[in-house]
């Protein structure tokens, strides 16, 4: 008989967990056999509840968001946004990445406060992160939106857009394959990782949150950082 903790997070039996494949600092090797520190954070949580764990892949964070109301998933590690609150309740941040923009060779555009101006039109991927949150933010530059990453850095070559916004290290890889550009110094938003439960689970969400909280305090997620040698991580702005 499973305890109260499984019960409410994993009543089948087995902890489902959805990761989002496009997060190559967080997920290192797709599911089934995945591998990276968002993975591995699975596992510690699988093995503290006594349980299997099964991983599920996802192209996109939104469409892990997406496939909560499905019953597809327990236990999702995707970047926290308001805008999928809806579906999702999230934990505390045990990470974050910081998003900034690549600006093309021709922009004249030389800081992050540049950019939000009429004409400048921003390549981004479709409901990443910093897509949901541009879009809150940005008053006077357009947005173009990409199904994914590389169609949003395909898209900033191929339309001659000024701007392509992304996570920073993503940025840096494409920067050598655009002859002139160039990645701005500091963050427009940083994206905050966190683990979620689908909304209405408040057993299950109070247990999670309980777990991330103590993998922070223990320094458990900075020795999966340093153990997997990922780079491009920061500490997350709150941790309560």
């Amino acid at each position: 008989m499973l305890s109260g903790a499984s019960a409410a997070l994993a009543p089948r039996g087995v902890l489902r967990v959805a990761l989002n494949h496009a997060n190559f600092l967080l997920v290192q090797r797709p599911a089934p056999d995945a591998v990276g520190v968002a993975p591995d954070l699975g596992r510690e949580l699988a093995r503290r509840l006594g349980m299997p764990v099964h991983f599920i892949g996802y192209n996109t964070a939104g469409d892990v968001a997406d496939a909560a109301v499905r019953d597809e998933w327990d236990v999702a590690l995707i970047g926290a946004d308001p805008a999928r609150a809806q579906a999702v309740r999230f934990t505390p941040p045990y990470t974050a990445i910081d998003a900034t923009y690549l600006v093309s060779a021709s922009s004249g555009i030389t800081s992050i406060e540049q950019v939000d101006r009429a004409g400048m039109r921003i390549a981004v991927a479709q409901r990443s992160a910093y897509d949901l949150f541009l879009r809150r933010h940005v008053r006077h530059a357009s947005l173009v939106d990409a199904p994914n990453l590389p169609e949003s850095e395909a898209l900033f070559v191929s339309e001659g857009l000024e701007v392509l916004a992304g996570l920073r290290a993503h940025l840096l890889q494409v920067a050598p394959r655009v002859p002139g550009s160039r990645v701005l110094d500091g963050v427009f938003m940083q994206v905050q990782q966190a683990m979620g439960v689908p909304a209405q689970r408040d057993a299950a969400f109070a247990y999670v949150a309980d777990f991330v909280r103590d993998v922070l305090a223990t320094g458990l997620v900075e020795s999966y950082i340093v153990a997997h040698e990922v780079r491009g991580l920061s500490r997350p702005i709150s941790e309560a």
